[in-house]
């Protein structure tokens, strides 16, 4: 029976998503699994330079997982063909990577499965790459992905629900970061061992309330602010990405301007740091790893907050 009356709930908003008409999951890693489940992916080649979680998934799975190294431009670099039943998996890291890029993997690859969890607001490169998003890195959100396929799974799924994991997001609008840290960690982890979900209708509500053209204006405008003053210094060539994930600064000693960053409560984190352990140290991919800084550029911030960044970094002797 309907309930009608008592107190009201969290508001309902009538947006309409971004990725309106994509598959609705609960994580970006549960897209990969739908993936797995619906095409039959048995085989699969990951790049090097990737966290650890897709790596176990496929294990979950029992997909056969090879490995390919990338470039200094992000690029894949694969001088071999793919086996018969085998899937390439392209990371579109910070967005670097054009759609037109992405369909001559389709036409040379075949299988190719696109990761656009670095660039929510990128379309497919065409209808018949996969192509996944996560929401938690761009949104203030705790769970949520959309996945666009052409292949549906023949069973429903059980919806997620978020209500006691949303108290860290909630928290940190009033309060400080660091109070609520662990929970946002935590958060991270439950992941690991959940099943293909419906994404929560939570999420789904929240993502219907955001301006995607001001996220989008302002994130690109903060990204090309940085890349004025900093790229001279940066050892990356970087393009402007519509609606930037974060602005990667590749220094030599990036390590320890990270560390300086952090002290001074400017967070960036260390990406895709599972390489430390996978990787020689002599590499590319524990190279950007260690000394890339994901520098913050998202929609919390303007102009102001990215001359406090260009201060610090004047101040640790980067420019």
């Amino acid at each position: 029976m309907k309930e009608i009356g008592g107190y009201i709930e969290f508001e309902s908003y009538h947006g309409t998503l971004y990725h309106e008409g994509a598959v609705k999951l609960n994580c970006g890693r549960n897209c990969l699994a739908y993936l797995i489940e619906a095409c039959g992916i048995k085989q699969i080649r990951l790049p090097y330079f990737l966290c650890s979680s897709v790596k176990n998934l496929c294990a979950k799975y029992g997909v056969k997982v090879g490995f390919y190294r990338i470039d200094e431009a992000f690029r894949p670099v694969i001088e071999d063909a793919l086996g018969a039943d085998e899937w390439l998996y392209i990371v579109n890291y910070y967005g670097q990577l054009t759609n037109d890029e992405i369909a001559a993997y389709k036409r040379k690859f075949g299988r190719v499965i696109t990761d656009n969890s670095q660039s929510y607001f990128q379309r497919p490169a065409s209808a018949d790459v996969p192509t996944l998003y996560t929401c938690r890195k761009y949104f203030g959100v705790p769970d949520g992905a959309f996945l666009y396929t052409d292949k549906r799974l023949e069973r429903e799924l059980t919806a997620d629900e978020t209500f006691e994991r949303i108290h860290y997001i909630l928290g940190r609008f009033e309060r400080s970061a660091g109070e609520f840290y662990k929970e946002s960690a935590d958060n991270n982890k439950f992941f690991a061992d959940e099943p293909i979900k419906q994404m929560s209708k939570l999420t789904e509500d929240l993502l219907r309330s955001f301006e995607y053209e001001r996220i989008i204006a302002r994130r690109t405008e903060n990204f090309r602010y940085l890349h004025d003053r900093l790229g001279g210094i940066n050892k990356l060539a970087l393009t402007v990405p519509e609606g930037a994930f974060m602005y990667p600064l590749y220094l030599e000693n990036g390590a320890e301007v990270k560390k300086a960053l952090c002290a001074a409560k400017i967070f960036v984190p260390t990406l895709w740091g599972d390489v430390f352990e996978s990787c020689d140290e002599n590499s590319l991919e524990y190279d950007y790893a260690k000394n890339i800084v994901p520098l913050p550029i998202d929609q919390r911030y303007d102009s102001e907050d990215m001359d406090i960044i260009i201060a610090k970094l004047e101040k640790e002797g980067v420019l």
